[in-house]
């Protein structure tokens, strides 16, 4: 179908009988039929009438770990963490798992976490590099400006693999261990159409890498096409916030309090009380089953209606924050403002520590040591994982980290002179060689690689806090595994002296997983969303002189048009309801189109005037298919239906003349 096949009748609401000119080029024009922004409610649109799911089963797919966890429609307030997993590395609770994963050399999947790690460390290097290992591949789907079904993403041995299918083998494996375990669980075949599936993803992720993790879910078959409520989308912060809600006093440590939490006063360090919370998961760690108030936790009795708080979820790869305000008596969650964060997780100081390395042994080495000794490269950052998560901001002794001994041996080989001589000559403070063959690091050296990480979060906590929505914030809840990190934390109540109470809850790295649990038994709990950009499509209005550019100016029959006007169906940072609908009609040029195809742009900006304008950009297609409701009529009228209260945007058409529902898609990701 041409171009011009997809062009748009419309009719205006001033002159019902004029046809539109179809531009020749570009988009199609498009006249609203319905004034516009009618946004209504209807009372059955509010909720999807849910199928009877036997179980919710939620993979929080992180950047750095990854897991599942479940929960049965009949007992919603026990959530079972997943099955112990092989492996695990000092110093590191291994309630989930690595995000790593392995590919077979004819690229077919291997293993996936520690398993992956393990198998792919113990092959020799010769035979290494012809296998697919990946690891903290989740960021792409962040960084990538022009996301596709084809974006490929590169494995350790320097060959590019399609990102989709990464994805969907690690979204697989997930769906096959759960499936197994609930199989275990049930005594019987556990049937895959008894799940609700949820996917956690950062609230700040674009539409584009939403639809990518639906893609996958739909390859690994999770879900099918034809059933797509069964797959739910959840953003981590929100997923956390919702999981805060149900803390009781003993499940979290409270940095801010005066008087002892857990028997520790705050002035015994920040660290004193996360040590102690370790313990008490530890101990409870052997049951993996949590157990959750159908009552509001106690803190929560503490907020009124109209109280405002924060989250941060510090993850691997981004920081997300979200604000909530408590609408009572439910107890249902509205968003204050848009969702904002950015790539400062965890990996930034894994990056640093490279950057360490690059400017101690020289960056040419260190590129070849990864490719030349991949396993002995992960070996090194392991060891590093495990003294990142030593560093304090009261430490005094030094952090020594392992060096392996290919990576000695090779860098002789490579240079002609020893390590030892390297650290000499760099003139890099606070990291000398100790005689055991290991990098002495000085606690600042520690703390320097942390500090742009930080910096990063606590600027942007900052300029967030300055905002008028902002104000009077009552709690700021600390989740993610980044959270656990003392400097973090002292970095978070230095900027805040005090403004709000900071809460940690105390399986920090848990709370998404177990929150995403409850939002897929009850994703009615956000009531209030905010738009995190503006769309809207580019239609034909009548030329008004003086206010139109002359150079926008059409003729058509005798009419003047203003081309490429912007009709916005939704502002940035404007609230949504769950369920609110923007309403469009169209029409199809021709009585025997199969297909419109309505181009949708999107800006951050608030105000639009042109699609022209700077900052629009054209960011998805929406598709309705009107093939077999030909109908007698002499114009077909299509209804539009969008919703962008949810956490993903949907469409739903119908046939004005005939009642009869049309398919309707949107489509973020072929662009």
């Amino acid at each position: 179908m041409s171009e011009n096949d997809s062009a748009i009748d419309h009719m205006t609401t001033d002159a019902m009988s004029t046809a539109s000119p179809a531009k020749s080029l570009g988009d199609p024009g498009i006249t609203p039929l319905s004034p516009s922004h009618s946004s209504q409610k209807d009372a059955d649109s509010n909720e999807p009438s849910a199928p009877s799911f036997v179980v919710v089963v939620a993979i929080d797919f992180g950047t750095t770990s990854s897991g599942y966890a479940y929960s049965f429609t009949k007992e919603p307030e026990c959530i079972h963490i997943m099955r112990r997993w092989e492996g695990g590395d000092p110093g590191v609770s291994n309630q989930k798992t690595p995000t790593t994963i392995l590919l077979t050399p004819d690229r077919k999947f291997h293993s996936f976490g520690y398993a992956a790690r393990d198998f792919y460390h113990d092959l020799d290097p010769t035979e290494a590099k012809h296998w697919f290992y990946l690891e903290k591949f989740k960021m792409k789907l962040h960084t990538l400006a022009n996301l596709s079904i084809e974006t490929d993403i590169q494995a350790a041995n320097g060959k590019r693999v399609k990102a989709l299918d990464i994805f969907s083998y690690a979204l697989s494996f997930f769906k096959d261990q759960a499936l197994k375990e609930l199989s275990d669980q049930t005594g019987g075949e556990f049937n895959n159409a008894d799940v609700r599936w949820v996917i956690t993803v950062p609230a700040i992720w674009k539409q584009p890498a939403k639809q990518f993790m639906r893609e996958a879910a739909y390859k690994a078959g999770l879900v099918s096409r034809d059933n797509p409520d069964q797959l739910i989308i959840a953003l981590e912060p929100e997923a956390a916030s919702i999981y805060c809600r149900k803390l009781r006093l003993h499940q979290m440590i409270d940095l801010c309090s005066k008087t002892a939490v857990n028997g520790y006063s705050p002035t015994e360090s920040v660290g004193a009380g996360m040590v102690q919370a370790k313990e008490h998961v530890r101990r409870n760690r052997q049951s993996r089953t949590f157990l959750v108030e159908n009552v509001i936790g106690e803190l929560w009795s503490e907020l009124e209606e109209g109280d405002r708080y924060v989250v941060v979820d510090c993850g691997g790869g981004t920081v997300d924050l979200t604000v909530h305000q408590i609408r009572l008596p439910e107890g249902h969650l509205k968003e204050l403002y848009k969702a904002s964060g950015g790539p400062y997780g965890s990996i930034g100081i894994d990056y640093e520590f490279e950057k360490l390395l690059c400017k101690i042994f020289g960056p040419d080495f260190i590129d070849q040591f990864k490719i030349k000794r991949p396993a002995a490269w992960v070996d090194l950052m392991i060891a590093f994982e495990s003294r990142k998560r030593a560093a304090a901001p009261d430490r005094s002794n030094p952090l020594n980290i392992n060096l392996p001994f290919s990576f000695i041996d090779y860098y002789k080989k490579f240079r002609g002179h020893s390590v030892e001589h390297a650290l000499r000559k760099s003139n890099v403070d606070f990291v000398k060689w100790s005689s055991q063959g290991m990098l002495r690091m000085n606690p600042d050296a520690m703390n320097a690689l942390f500090k742009p990480t930080i910096d990063h979060i606590i600027q942007h906590l900052s300029e967030l806090f300055e905002k008028p929505e902002l104000t009077n914030i009552k709690f700021l809840f600390l989740v993610g595994g980044f959270a656990e990190s003392p400097l973090l934390q002292q970095a978070v109540q230095n900027m805040l002296q005090g403004r709000s109470r900071i809460i940690i809850p105390h399986d920090v790295g848990l709370t998404i997983l177990k929150g995403a649990v409850l939002f897929g038994l009850d994703p009615g709990v956000i009531k209030v969303r905010r738009s995190p950009l503006t769309y809207g499509v580019g239609v034909l209005n009548r030329y008004v002189e003086g206010k139109h550019p002359p150079d926008k100016m059409l003729v058509k029959d005798g009419t003047r048009w203003c081309t490429d006007v912007f009709d916005t169906f939704i502002a940035s940072d404007q609230s949504v309801a769950l369920g609110e609908t923007v309403k469009r009609s169209y029409t199809p040029a021709k009585p025997s189109q199969q297909v419109i195809v309505i181009h949708i742009y999107c800006t951050e900006r608030e105000d639009v005037a042109f699609i022209s304008d700077p900052g629009v950009r054209k960011c998805g297609t929406l598709r309705l298919d009107v093939s077999g409701t030909e109908s007698p009529a002499t114009r077909r009228e299509i209804q539009t239906l969008m919703q962008f209260g949810d956490t993903e945007i949907r469409a739903m058409a119908v046939d004005v003349t005939t009642s009869r529902s049309v398919k309707a898609s949107i489509d973020f990701l072929s662009q």
